[in-house]
């Protein structure tokens, strides 16, 4: 682990944690107040959007009502994202002239952003018209954003309130978050890459002459726009020349604010943040990964005063920041060593002023493997998919972490809203194990812990496993999924279970080499993202209710502690061991059978 991976570590934390607290208690104050004296420039906006609505913001309620109101918010969003795309051809702000996103491309991409995947199984600069990327996209990327907040807000007025029949207002919370948090805070970071470099306009593509001609290979298409494959279903290349490059415009800087603000991670160009015209720079950079983890980490603060007790939301935080530090050092260390094929080279593999160092493959030279390392830990522990670097050029246990992180269940920090209410689901598995060790009813935070909170965290912790691990199976087994492979064996296991946990976890990365902007892939990965939002946020909203009709349990000598050093290890082992269990068998056919085979290849080289 290099000097420069252990800096940039501790600045960014250094950075995230002294900002978090005061931005958690504006998000409180600006959500839950609303006589709140920061957020009075946007009332009479919000009244007015009250009374177009026809929403009573005085009016609670009930879990059933909040659940049916968010599913209807979202189905609406895909019609409404999926019908612009299929327009796409005759909408204005289309200077390429981009015709209609093909049937089952539109509905994957369009389940994607509403559940705050943000998938992408196309190229944004040369499928997406200005006009989609802004109105479909980008407004999508803000509400998903706003409904992981608004759902993590009704589970912490469950914990907060007693003998409640209502958790909130879905409307008020989705127009206070969106109002008052994201669009203020995205116009900032928007402000601040336009002057890194990030593009924002709204100009034709345009034309470069190069210097010297390029030679490529690409995946031969149909007039469909699918691949082509050869009589053994594999993919057809064709070998290209070129003297001219497209340089893609757009409104880049305001989709890319709110992609990395609302862990979001879809990006206007197919290299995502890769691109230069996305993240031209070491500071943009920064900037960019302080974005994905800011709310998340916020929000930690924002349930310590939502309970009132504040050393609550710290111990959540610290057991995240713990497997956070851990698994990047562990990427870091990964993509520091030398690759195994290369290790048994004579070659001195160690960084230095003239070399990076280590694995060096799919990483831009300006940020180099310590920032790429730190951005691909940071993006998949946090629910964004943004990437800066290819995870599929990663090693095999550099590859592992990002893989791991997602099937904890994106909720080391993870996605705003999502990442928080699935950390405290698995907090009331904490204390319900602690209470059988000592034979207690479990309590958390003045409420009993009984059998129904014990079904819908079961429930909310057992849909994503079971998607990915079934989505995983009947795509190996079948000719359709295995198509999309080009590395067949352990790695391209691994491409398919990295595509099924980063869909059903919400997270959006992928390891580049499977092909899966197909009519089985966008169908499978659209179930999985769909089923993986929705059925954890019904659970935790059925929580929530019941949490607030109970009444607060007085603190006794047999009450277990939830703020100390102890609840964070039991937090942090609960979290661990059930990803242990559920994911190690799949784990071991792929990444870990790939590294292996690394290390085979190597000695058999020495």
């Amino acid at each position: 682990m290099s000097s420069q991976f252990v800096g940039l570590l501790v600045l960014y934390l250094a950075i995230l944690l002294a900002c978090a607290p005061f931005l958690g208690r504006y998000i409180r104050r600006a959500v839950e107040d609303g006589n709140y004296s920061l957020t009075a420039w946007g009332r009479p906006l919000e009244r007015l959007l009250y009374r177009l609505g026809g929403v009573r913001a005085d009016a609670g309620m009930g879990w059933t009502q909040y659940a049916v109101a968010v599913l209807a918010f979202n189905l609406l969003g895909v019609v409404a994202v999926y019908a612009l795309q299929r327009l796409q051809g005759m909408l204005p702000l289309n200077p390429q002239g981009f015709g209609a996103v093909s049937p089952d491309s539109a509905f994957n991409t369009a389940i994607s952003f509403v559940a705050n995947t943000n998938w992408q199984g196309y190229g944004g600069e040369s499928t997406m018209g200005y006009l989609t990327q802004m109105l479909a996209l980008t407004v999508q990327n803000f509400l998903s954003a706003a409904t992981g907040i608004a759902v993590v807000f009704a589970l912490m007025r469950g914990f907060a309130r007693q003998s409640a029949a209502t958790i909130g207002n879905f409307w008020v919370d989705m127009t206070r978050v969106t109002l008052y948090v994201l669009a203020p805070i995205a116009t900032v970071i928007a402000l601040a890459l336009v002057s890194q470099g990030v593009t924002q306009n709204f100009d034709a593509y345009k034309e470069a002459s190069l210097v010297t001609p390029v030679e490529y290979s690409q995946p031969k298409l149909d007039a469909a726009g699918q691949p082509v494959l050869d009589a053994q279903g594999k993919p057809v290349t064709e070998d290209l020349k070129t003297d001219r490059q497209t340089l893609a415009m757009g409104p880049v800087a305001s989709q890319e604010a709110i992609k990395m603000l609302g862990t979001n991670g879809g990006g206007f160009f197919n290299a995502n943040s890769a691109h230069p015209f996305e993240n031209p720079n070491g500071l943009a950079n920064l900037l960019e990964m302080l974005a994905i983890f800011l709310i998340p980490a916020a929000l930690c603060f924002t349930f310590g005063e939502m309970v009132g007790d504040r050393r609550q939301g710290v111990a959540v935080l610290a057991s995240m920041t713990v497997i956070f530090v851990a698994m990047a050092c562990v990427a870091a260390m990964s993509e520091q060593m030398a690759t195994p094929a290369l290790a048994g080279l004579p070659v001195d593999h160690a960084a230095s002023l003239l070399q990076a160092g280590g694995n060096m493959e799919g990483k831009e030279t300006r940020f180099g493997i310590a920032a790429s390392a730190l951005f691909a830990t940071i993006t998949t522990a946090a629910s964004c998919g943004a990437v800066n670097a290819m995870h599929d050029s990663f090693t095999a246990i550099g590859g592992l972490v990002p893989m791991l992180l997602m099937q904890l269940g994106e909720v080391v920090f993870g996605g705003v809203g999502s990442g928080l209410y699935g950390m405290l689901v698995y907090a009331v598995l904490a204390v319900f194990i602690a209470g059988l060790m000592i034979g207690r009813t479990p309590e958390y935070l003045g409420k009993k812990i009984e059998v129904y909170e014990m079904k819908m965290t079961a429930v909310a912790i057992l849909v994503t496993p079971l998607l990915v691990l079934l989505g995983t199976s009947v795509a190996v087994m079948t000719e359709a999924g295995r198509a999309g492979v080009f590395n067949p064996g352990t790695h391209g296991f691994s491409e398919i279970l990295y595509a099924l946990s980063s869909a059903a976890n919400n997270n959006g990365s992928a390891f580049a080499g499977l092909s899966a902007n197909t009519p089985f892939y966008n169908t499978l990965l659209a179930a999985a993202m769909w089923f993986g939002r929705f059925w954890i946020i019904i659970p935790v909203l059925a929580l929530a209710g019941s949490l607030a009709a109970k009444k607060r349990v007085p603190v006794s000598g047999g009450t277990m502690p939830t703020h100390g050093p102890l609840f964070v290890v039991l937090l942090v082992g609960t979290v661990l061991l059930v990803g242990a269990l559920t994911y190690v068998p799949a784990l071991a056919l792929g990444p870990v059978a790939e590294q292996l085979q690394g290390a085979v290849t190597a000695t058999a080289a020495k």
